[in-house]
């Protein structure tokens, strides 16, 4: 690869990065053929792009980005894949459910939500974050809530009254 080559494939890694919000580096370097492949679809399919990069072309597209990486330079060791994805969580759920049949991928490090998570024990964590949408859910939950209370003690009042005022019309009688 000559130098020129390189540097559209740096430009082309800092592009991919600056448009993406979440990052995993993960070490694919174990699987097999026909495994790599199965990561391969089950990324297609939770629509979670998979690049496999050498370490030191990353590290010169890390430097080209708008967001300081250097926390995760220490990772850029032995096999590098890149997992990008629109929603934090999905790829962290993807290799917890990837690895009920492979050792690999191991989780190296992940950029999400603007936090660096570095290792594998932050896997579990990192699955766990929810998505925006799944936050916004929440919220609207909660604020309904109040709102059905409100309007299941009206009901029941309205209810209350309407007894009285036929007990109260009852006894005049």
């Amino acid at each position: 690869m000559n130098r020129d080559q390189k540097s559209a494939l740096v430009d082309s890694l800092t592009e991919k990065i600056n448009t993406s919000n979440h990052i995993y580096l993960v070490d694919i370097g174990e699987l097999n053929a026909e495994d790599t492949g199965k990561l391969r679809r089950n990324c297609f399919e939770k629509e979670v792009k998979l690049i496999v990069v050498k370490n030191t072309l990353l590290e010169l597209a890390f430097n080209k980005v708008e967001d300081d990486f250097k926390e995760i330079y220490d990772v850029l060791k032995g096999h590098t894949s890149l997992m990008l994805s629109e929603t934090g969580n999905v790829p962290a759920k993807l290799i917890k459910e990837f690895r009920k049949t492979n050792k690999n991928p191991i989780l190296k490090a992940a950029f999400v939500e603007e936090g660096f998570y570095i290792g594998d024990e932050q896997l579990d964590v990192l699955a766990s974050i929810k998505s925006k949408e799944e936050v916004i859910g929440d919220i609207i939950l909660l604020l309904q809530s109040p709102l059905k209370n409100v309007m299941s003690s009206l009901q029941s009042g309205s209810n209350i009254i309407t007894g009285v005022i036929k007990t109260l019309s009852d006894k005049k009688e």
